[in-house]
């Protein structure tokens, strides 16, 4: 459940549960435990990074719909969008680095002079790479691009994260053209995963999972998230997953879905909500599960079950065809059913019911309200419809989806009951 800033590998969930982000072995207990943590089995051993057929095809795809589209190229800025076609693994910066991909032909780099050779390292894809000085517009070497291949006049699709000053310079650069939205061609390629791109996303569901099972007998009265978060991260890393993100919520906190920076330990009695995730190779796990330290009460269990169901419920609606909006409304049918919301209000489900995953934690479209995309083979959601009472506790059961031809598939199977929250 990320809420993702500029960057996809950064997030306010992240910054909440940065003790968790912090030098792992900063106490006694994770001393201890990392030779531990050393011995666990590497399973990304044999995950298969994403080849450049497979790019290649990406490419081949996105000049097609361009072409069905009527848009001449795609502008795209570093990011999840930039490594699934190019590969290169860049970051934001003032100075303007861009991927262009014409609607026909080899696509271009566009980067600054002294970073050309960084840039290239990381290159999956045959491409020109143009370069641009301290004293040059880059968007005007952009614009070259374009002319040198005759496509300037012909509307330019901006994929929908890159920055008002790439857009406004790109607008003056040139004139003649239409500036249009890059969704119908960015958005149609990344929405549907491919088989090699779902099997990254299992390996790393398969190490939260793995993670999360040897965290959970570890936990102890006093702990912090910080302590918790610490022995998800050794663990993660230690079976070959790169940390995203560790949010771990202890009681009264877990019903603010993305935390609370008040001081929290681990109590008898009380809610332990964690929500955590890791990549292999670029792709993206996003697992949540609440338990009770301790005997659970009465309404902690009511409410588990409660979240439990409409968990299902999302799950069964998740089929071939159905507008991505009615996932979620089925869920709240079915809370409002129990005296919740209505709709977002709380008591309740506050959020959406899921959210589009894959290179990044979140990724257009989402189980929300209104959203009319209809499901295909190949998409990828979170499931997790939250219940969150302020002033006592929250409950999230969050597992990932993809959809199939013959109905939803889990990345990882739900958790039987709140005693037994790993499966």
């Amino acid at each position: 459940m990320t809420f993702d800033l500029l960057s996809p590998r950064f997030s306010r969930r992240s910054l909440l549960a940065a003790g968790a982000m912090a030098p792992l072995l900063a106490t006694p207990l994770t001393r201890a435990l990392a030779q531990q943590a050393s011995e666990l089995p590497n399973l990304a051993a044999n995950a298969v990074e994403i080849g450049p057929e497979e790019r290649a095809a990406r490419i081949a795809r996105a000049q097609a719909l361009m072409q069905a589209n009527d848009i001449g190229s795609i502008v795209i800025e570093p990011g999840g969008s930039m490594v699934y076609f190019s590969g290169v693994r860049w970051w934001r910066s003032e100075r303007l680095t861009a991927l262009v991909i014409p609607q026909e032909g080899q696509p271009c780099i566009v980067t600054p002079f002294f970073e050309e050779p960084s840039v290239r390292e990381s290159l999956g894809i045959p491409a020109e790479i143009r370069e641009w000085q301290e004293d040059q517009d880059p968007t005007a070497v952009v614009a070259g691009f374009l002319k040198d291949r005759g496509i300037d006049h012909l509307p330019v699709g901006i994929e929908e994260s890159v920055r008002y000053f790439a857009v406004a310079g790109l607008g003056r650069a040139l004139p003649d053209a239409k500036l249009v939205p890059g969704n119908a061609v960015v958005r149609g390629c990344r929405m549907i995963k491919t088989p090699a791109e779902l099997a990254l996303m299992q390996t790393a569901t398969d190490i939260t999972i793995a993670a999360y099972r040897w965290t959970y007998p570890q936990v102890e009265a006093g702990m912090t998230p910080r302590d918790i978060g610490a022995l998800m991260t050794v663990a993660t890393r230690a079976m070959g997953g790169s940390v995203e993100f560790n949010l771990i919520l202890l009681g009264e906190a877990s019903a603010y879905p993305h935390g609370s920076g008040q001081p929290q330990m681990v109590r008898e009695g009380e809610v332990v909500l964690m929500d955590c995730g890791c990549s292999v190779h670029d792709y993206e796990s996003d697992v949540s599960r609440t338990f009770v330290y301790g005997d659970a009460s009465a309404e902690q269990r009511k409410v588990w079950g409660e979240v439990h169901r409409g968990q299902q419920i999302a799950f069964e609606a998740a089929q071939v065809g159905t507008p991505a909006g009615q996932v979620d409304d089925a869920v709240r049918r079915y809370y409002d059913g129990l005296g919740y919301g209505p709709g977002y209000a709380l008591p309740g489900l506050s959020h959406r019911t899921g959210h589009g995953i894959g290179l990044e934690g979140h990724e257009p479209v989402n189980f929300v309200r209104g959203e009319q995309t209809p499901l295909a083979p190949g998409m990828c959601f979170s499931d997790e419809p939250g219940i969150y009472m302020p002033g006592k506790f929250g409950v999230r059961l969050e597992d990932c989806i993809h959809v199939t031809e013959a109905g939803p598939k889990w990345f990882s199977e739900p958790p039987v009951s709140i005693d037994e929250p790993f499966r």
